[in-house]
């Protein structure tokens, strides 16, 4: 039954041939065009859930076909990529370099003016007076201070005496680093160092030698760092009263109470020539870089610009009475002060000053017995527009030059008890020397050090 059954379902299940054919391309289309539909469908179906998940892809796909690029116009985006990077860096070198070419003719016209002696800095307006609680005194000498340098670095200041004693101080703390000590009158020969009052000092522009001045008409050569003494340098007939290095070199210069100056090369440990010139005893000595220096003469009342390579000297009056100080302030100008009261401000060029300020600390006495504070002392920070003076009028007063150096402003007043010696000196910035002329029982032997400071400095404090 069951072959018989197969057989007829065979028999009459078998089409024709055509038919199969036909019937068989059908089925095939119709199940080409399903799976198509259904292959689009899914295809749809994906984009729109894509694009409904990522809206940005077909941005970056776009991006991404926009990138795609050829080896040739790779290597030419590179190209232009390095060329752009070149011209950058180019442009920051020409700025850096434009940048040190004005700094360096900057410094190069500073330098030219200085030489000239026309170089004036106006820093005077930018200057405040300083807070009382600021300025510190040391102490450690046990007669009154005579002279003081203060090292090229500003680290240290050495400071003399009548003590006959010379003391390294450290700036930032004001502490006692080294004390060179001073002899009794009789012992020169076996003690190293003064046996009388010690008058002046210079340091070197390179602080390689210190040098000091007594009243016994000799000079010391010291070695700053260790205060260890290297020669004497003898040859004034009195008391040695103002010394002065030039400035980039090892030559001294020299004034004394016997009226003469003396040139030194303290690197041959030699004496080198003597000037002279002044009617008295010279009270003050000064320097720059120049093969010159200047000297106040004391009660001869002149001033005079020594001229060392030419052999000559230039001399200036208009103190009325002694002229006790004087200092640089470039190569062309110096300040001065007397027991006349006054101070004046000259230049090389005229042989009067170019202006004056007559009681510059005012006066004292009965009425009509007024008589001014003596200017014992004159500093100037150089190739600027500020110079200071001292008095017994326990005060320090600082000035401001006009333009050109004519004229004299008073600045501000710092007040201290303390009387000036007529050899002390004051160093802007840095330190007051004090020393007695007068006996003021309220003042103190020692160095006041007093900071100045300028206005943009101060705000950057406050803020």
């Amino acid at each position: 039954m069951s072959s018989f059954f197969i057989k007829k379902k065979v028999i009459s299940a078998a089409p024709n041939k055509g038919d199969l054919k036909r019937k068989s391309n059908a089925d095939d289309g119709k199940g080409r065009s399903k799976k198509f539909s259904k292959r689009m469908d899914e295809e749809i179906s994906s984009d729109s859930e894509n694009e409904s998940t990522d809206p940005n892809r077909k941005q970056q796909e776009n991006e991404d076909d926009e990138i795609e690029e050829t080896p040739q116009e790779k290597k030419l985006r590179l190209a232009k990529l390095y060329l752009e990077q070149l011209r950058e860096e180019e442009d920051k070198r020409a700025e850096q370099e434009s940048f040190e070419a004005d700094l360096i003719a900057g410094r190069l016209q500073d330098d030219v003016l200085e030489q000239k002696g026309k170089l004036q800095r106006l820093i005077a307006k930018e200057l405040i007076a300083p807070d009382p609680a600021e300025i510190r005194l040391m102490r450690g000498h046990k007669l009154p201070v005579t002279c003081l340098v203060i090292t090229p670095d500003e680290k240290y200041i050495f400071s003399a005496s009548k003590d006959c004693s010379i003391i390294k101080w450290e700036v930032e703390s004001g502490k006692k680093v080294q004390k060179i000590a001073g002899g009794r009158k009789g012992t020169e020969a076996r003690h190293v160092g003064h046996t009388t009052h010690i008058l002046c000092m210079a340091i070197s522009s390179d602080g390689k030698y210190l040098a000091s001045g007594d009243m016994n008409k000799l000079i010391m050569i010291w070695d700053p760092t260790t205060c260890k003494h290297l020669y004497k340098l003898k040859g004034h007939r009195d008391a040695v009263s103002g010394l002065a290095f030039r400035r980039g070199t090892h030559t001294l210069y020299s004034a004394s109470h016997d009226r003469s100056i003396k040139v030194w090369s303290v690197d041959e440990n030699a004496y080198v020539e003597t000037l002279f010139g002044h009617q008295d005893m010279i009270t003050g000595l000064d320097c720059l870089s120049r093969e010159r220096c200047v000297t106040a003469g004391g009660r001869d009342r002149t001033v005079r610009v020594w001229k060392i390579a030419e052999e000559s000297q230039l001399v200036f009056h208009g103190h009325e009475g002694s002229i006790d100080c004087i200092q640089l302030i470039n190569e062309e100008h110096m300040v001065t002060g007397g027991d006349d009261g006054s101070i004046s401000v000259w230049t090389v060029n005229k042989k009067k000053p170019v202006s004056t300020v007559k009681q510059a600390h005012g006066s004292h006495g009965n009425t009509g017995l007024e008589q001014p504070y003596w200017v014992s002392s004159v500093a100037a920070l150089h190739n600027s527009d500020i110079v200071a003076s001292g008095s017994h009028n326990s005060a320090v007063q600082l000035w401001k030059c006009g333009q050109g150096f004519r004229g004299l402003e008073p600045l501000f007043s710092v007040p201290m008890v303390s009387s000036t010696h007529p050899y002390s000196s004051i160093r802007l910035v840095i330190a007051h020397l004090l020393g007695r002329w007068w006996r003021i029982k309220e003042a103190r032997n020692g160095i006041y050090v007093i900071p100045l400071k300028r206005q943009a400095q101060e705000q950057e404090v406050v803020q």
